[in-house]
């Protein structure tokens, strides 16, 4: 690719900025544009049908309005549900987001590992199905959270969530013995991108240390793999950010970090 990249990078809200936030540290080179779909969050909300006629026109739209090499589906909750859909209707590259539960389970010692996702993300046969196939004897634990994902939107925001609403979302991923540390869940899986906004407050409340699996990183090898050799001209890369409700925002400051340091238009 001779000229810089770009990349389009959807969810539901801002919990993909913990994504574009992988992917802008590992292409410098590439311009961004980051659109969130505020209209219609929480996608855990709505039903599966409901989120295909939405999302798949819309990425359409995207994909006419700014010409992306490539679009990343930073939500679990959509990437379940609508890439086989998206990749017949466009002859685009497309990366998705999927719970992590092959290398949680591949890692864990204790063999208990919990998937901490939306309800639409953790009732999904497409997750069972990872389960199945990867669980590797593990005992898995499916919690799906009703709130946590609009709790990390909030405190993005500026705005105060307590502990105790964090920690109501956070309790049921931790399974057995508590003074057992061989006999206790010893992995959990953020299995939606908005968690990892609040990773500090989950380590500090979880009620014992475990491995939080974040799948951004991997996201970002794949995005560059895709992409191919990096171009130089990184002084020209820039950013937007777009709402789908087109509602006005000051946050280009707060989210500057996740944009590799450059102020999202």
């Amino acid at each position: 690719m001779s000229t810089r990249p770009t990349i389009l990078v959807f969810d539901s809200g801002l919990g993909g900025l913990t994504v574009l936030r992988e992917i802008a540290a590992t292409r410098p080179d590439a311009h961004y544009v980051y659109v969130a779909d505020d209209d219609f969050f929480p996608y855990g909300h709505h039903s599966e049908e409901a989120i295909i006629t939405r999302v798949v026109p819309l990425i359409g739209e995207l994909i006419h309005a700014h010409g992306p090499d490539l679009v990343v589906i930073a939500c679990n909750t959509a990437s379940t549900l609508v890439m086989s859909h998206l990749r017949t209707a466009y002859d685009v590259p497309f990366v998705g987001t999927v719970p992590a539960i092959k290398p949680a389970c591949a890692q864990s010692r204790t063999r208990r590992v919990s998937v901490l996702g939306t309800k639409g993300t953790v009732k999904r046969e497409y997750t069972r199905a990872l389960i199945r196939d990867f669980g590797q004897g593990c005992e898995v634990t499916l919690v799906g959270s009703p709130e946590l994902a609009s709790l990390a939107e909030r405190a993005l925001y500026g705005e105060e969530v307590s502990d105790s609403e964090i920690l109501a979302e956070l309790v049921p991923c931790f399974v057995g013995d508590p003074d057992d540390e061989t006999a206790r869940t010893d992995t959990i899986v953020l299995a939606c991108t908005h968690y990892p906004l609040l990773l500090d407050r989950l380590v500090k409340l979880a009620p014992w240390p475990v491995d939080w699996i974040d799948p951004a990183p991997a996201i970002a090898r794949r995005v560059s793999d895709l992409l191919g050799p990096q171009v130089a001209a990184r002084d020209e890369a820039g950013a937007e950010l777009v709402f789908t409700s087109r509602r006005p925002h000051d946050l280009s400051r707060v989210l500057q970090p996740y944009f590799g340091g450059r102020v999202p238009a």
